[in-house]
């Protein structure tokens, strides 16, 4: 059971996306097989978000329901996060400072420096770019927005889970990408165990899974194709208990898998996504997540910031 300052409850939730909603989209699910047999799949489209990903909510929820000091906000990220509050700064009026890690993607780079944040590339992980945007933060006031183990955060992230169980009410299943958890973990808060919930991680930065091996978050690899995304060194404090109480499972899959569902998803779909958005089709397309007869499951598709091709 989640206690103390670790709940984050649906009412919460659906609190915060009314405050949000005005500000993003509701995305589409779309019906596929997607050449999987025996699957009644959909596919929640978070790439299609402003921004490019799921982030933007998050990043929204934290400035609306914080005060926000005259000199900014300040932000860590491996890229989507970095986009997203730049984003929602410029569409606020708000200054923005975004600290990135070398492995960044040059798409979202660019997307960040586009959005008008100043930005500072360093270090050679997020865990890096976590601590200079701290020490930042300390010394000029700036409030800092965590991409995942803040409340808002994961507040603004629950109304994916939201939008979801609207448009797909018979939904029994949902695959949602982790990384340091704040996609799930909001999810989670905001279905409580009325939808299952099923964690996917590449198997080169296995936080989550690390974090219930242990019993609490701890250090975990952080590499793979996916490393700009999902692979902070461990999940989220606040994240954790929401997610021991209200996630059912978590399955691995590998780099080849992949890459593998990035090409299904372009082949059916004609989606372009990257990496991390595709390890819940890479789950279901190796049998990392096998659904029973009948079973109706969503995935979560969680970011489009990458480049075709």
């Amino acid at each position: 059971m989640v206690v103390g300052e670790h709940v984050i409850t649906p009412a919460e939730v659906r609190r915060a996306h009314e405050v949000v909603r005005p500000h993003v989209r509701r995305t589409p699910v779309v019906e596929g097989d997607l050449g999987l047999p025996g699957a009644r799949l959909v596919l929640k489209l978070e790439h299609l978000q402003r921004a490019g990903s799921f982030k933007v909510r998050g990043a929204f929820a934290n400035l609306l329901l914080r005060d926000v000091p005259e000199v900014g906000v300040v932000a860590a990220s491996g890229g989507n996060h970095g986009v997203a509050v730049a984003f929602a700064a410029r569409e606020l009026g708000v200054p923005a400072h975004v600290y990135v890690p070398t492995i960044s993607s040059p798409a979202k780079v660019e997307r960040i420096r586009a959005l008008g944040a100043r930005l500072v590339v360093g270090g050679d992980r997020y865990a890096d770019a976590l601590a200079a945007s701290r020490e930042w933060a300390a010394g000029a006031g700036a409030l800092p927005v965590h991409a995942f183990d803040q409340r808002e955060t994961l507040l603004g992230q629950g109304g994916v889970g939201l939008e979801l169980v609207e448009q797909v009410p018979d939904v029994d299943t949902v695959l949602v990408p982790v990384g340091g958890g704040g996609l799930v973990g909001g999810i989670a808060a905001a279905l409580a165990g009325a939808v299952r919930v099923v964690g996917v991680e590449p198997a080169e930065a296995p936080t989550l899974t690390a974090a219930r091996a242990h019993g609490a978050p701890v250090d975990a690899p952080a590499g793979g194709i996916a490393a700009d995304a999902l692979a902070p060194r461990r999940v989220g404090d606040l994240v954790f208990p929401i997610t021991r109480a209200h996630v059912d499972d978590v399955v691995l899959v590998d780099d080849d898998a992949i890459r593998a569902a990035q090409r299904v998803l372009w082949e059916h779909t004609r989606l372009v996504v990257e990496p991390a958005a595709a390890v819940g089709v890479a789950a279901l397309a190796t049998g990392a997540y096998a659904p029973a007869p009948g079973e109706r499951v969503a995935v979560v598709v969680s970011g489009a910031n990458t480049t075709p091709g």
